[in-house]
């Protein structure tokens, strides 16, 4: 999922303004406390969600981290990313293509509308039909059918892989075999919505209905860029039950407001420190502060179209910039060592991760290096001065001091005018670079959605992805991507993956930076806070004094 902020909704993605979660702190670090007040509302900060909060068109943090709590699926994930069944009985295949899963009998959504298998077959074919527009559509591209219904002015709107065997049971042809397809069942435009949805979808955004550990707390909950009201949902049985009342997420413009929020106790939970927070934290609220990995990493995509990038020459820059950055020097002084350089397009929290592969030399500082490959690009098309290097963030995530950093880097290492170039809000950067429209870099930032690297490759660098910034486009890419899908033994897929991976690394689309890690807060009226895999923190196990 696309983060926000500035790690994780990334931002400094889920989040925030700085992290994503990938790399490491020590110790036990979720809080200790007795008993809460079950009925007690908690606080938790957030931003401005881009678009409606419906689950098949979310792929921000500032709308994901809502979408998650009001709807859940299949399966969950438990804190390390393992999957645990929720809705579903069993999901079972012979062949690893054609898919019989059975859901859970006389579970409700938080209307009272029975989920069935309909629910699902009916919410999958509106996430994949073109005339829907969802940006999580590509979730289902394996999907037999799929082709023919999300073609760019196709009328389709089924697909024909997903057939409703009974009230409980329906089944999943896939065009290929994919031994991981369960693994993705987690994620939120995977879940069901209920009949309402499907007759005006906008509507159903600003007060959508689903089955949960939360719930809107009432019609008008969310209130654009103030704040989105939750309460505990009780038709809802799973292994998320909230151990809190709900939850009201206040959508910030600042994160350091939302820091002084916790000092001040006036906020419980802060997902991610604002950079210019990290030096004092730990002296500010001691144990209160906590870090820890999560699968997560902050990028800056370069789009093809823009015209000093296209080309032999472009890739060559790309390279050039990557090698111009100093990493570590960025992650220390102003993230106070919590983010790690990143080596590669995925991440240390991963299951098969490898630090250094084929290509990672390109993510390493060498100013030597940088103005080589800077020099080879010159020759084949020399750059356009008049054209200044900006890098787009999104001001409500706390990356200014960062995005600063690496444009004086470059300045300094390359001879290039760079900047950055502030958004006010994470919805208006999203919009453009959604658009097609950016005039430079961007920084760029994944979440992990489901615990795999393809999620990492696919999303963030296939061809149509939602979240492929740079616009990248090379079919040995993708036919390696399908290569790691198809494959049923976990080294040959892992091996596929990998090399996909070296393959971006020698293009640069994007330039990895940094793998992150959850800095997260809370104030003195909350127990049992942690995050997730994901960096997320469990919001459900929250207690309230």
């Amino acid at each position: 999922m696309r983060f926000a902020r500035t790690s994780k909704i990334v931002g400094v993605a889920t989040l925030s303004a700085l992290a994503l979660s990938a790399c490491g702190g020590g110790g036990d670090t979720s809080s200790s406390g007795g008993s809460g007040n079950a009925s007690a509302i908690i606080t938790a900060d957030s931003v401005e969600p881009q678009n409606p909060l419906v689950p098949t068109n979310t792929a921000e943090t500032g709308g994901g981290r809502i979408v998650q709590q009001i709807f859940h699926g299949l399966i969950t994930y438990d804190e390390n990313g393992k999957p645990v069944n929720d809705l579903a009985e069993s999901i079972e295949s012979k062949d690893n293509k054609t898919w019989t899963i059975k859901i859970k009998p006389g579970k409700k959504f938080s209307n009272d509308e029975v989920i069935t298998a309909k629910s699902f077959v009916d919410s999958w074919n509106f996430a994949a039909a073109a005339k829907n527009a969802q940006q999580g559509s590509y979730f289902f591209e394996s999907v037999e059918g799929y082709d023919k219904v999300s073609a760019e002015g196709s009328k389709e709107d089924t697909m024909s892989g997903l057939k409703v065997v009974d009230d409980n049971t329906f089944t999943v042809t896939l065009s290929h075999a994919e031994s991981d397809f369960p693994l993705r069942l987690g994620y939120s435009a995977y879940t069901p919505m209920p009949s309402v949805a499907f007759k005006d979808i906008k509507a159903f955004g600003e007060n959508p209905i689903g089955y949960g550990p939360y719930k809107m707390a009432k019609q008008g909950a969310w209130q654009h860029n103030v704040q989105v009201e939750l309460v505990k949902n009780d038709s809802y049985d799973g292994p998320d039950k909230a151990q809190n009342g709900g939850i009201t997420f206040k959508l910030y413009q600042k994160l350091d407001a939302a820091y002084q929020d916790v000092l001040a106790n006036n906020l419980d939970v802060l997902e991610q420190l604002p950079t210019s927070a990290l030096a004092n934290a730990k002296s500010d609220l001691g144990d209160r502060y906590q870090v820890k990995p999560y699968a997560a990493i902050q990028e800056v995509a370069i789009p093809y179209y823009l015209e000093n990038f296209k080309g032999e020459a472009g890739k060559l820059r790309r390279q050039a910039i990557s090698m111009a950055i100093n990493r570590t020097e960025i992650g220390d002084v102003i993230f106070h060592g919590t983010l790690k350089a990143a080596t590669e397009f995925t991440s240390p929290a991963l299951e098969g991760y490898q630090a250094e592969i084929p290509g990672s030399e390109f993510t390493k500082f060498d100013a030597a290096k940088a103005k080589e490959l800077w020099a080879k690009a010159e020759k084949i098309k020399p750059y356009n001065k008049s054209e200044k290097l900006t890098i787009a963030y999104n001001a409500d995530g706390g990356h200014k001091d960062w995005i600063d950093a690496l444009a004086n880097q470059l300045k300094n290492n390359l001879g290039i005018d760079a900047e950055g170039k502030s958004y006010a809000t994470f919805k208006e950067v999203r919009t453009e670079a959604n658009k097609g429209t950016l005039t430079g870099a961007i920084r760029s930032g994944w979440v992990a959605d489901y615990p795999s690297a393809y999620n990492f490759l696919g999303a963030t660098l296939a061809k149509g992805a939602a979240s492929n910034d740079a616009r990248y486009d090379n079919p040995a890419f993708e036919a390696k991507l399908r290569e790691g899908l198809s494959a049923t033994d976990k080294a040959a897929r892992q091996k596929a993956f990998t090399e996909a991976n070296s393959m971006a690394l020698n293009d640069m689309p994007a330039i990895p930076l940094f793998y992150y890690q959850a800095n997260y807060a809370y104030s003195e009226n909350v127990s049992n806070v942690t995050t997730d895999w994901q960096g997320t923190p469990i919001y459900f196990k929250i207690t309230k004094k």
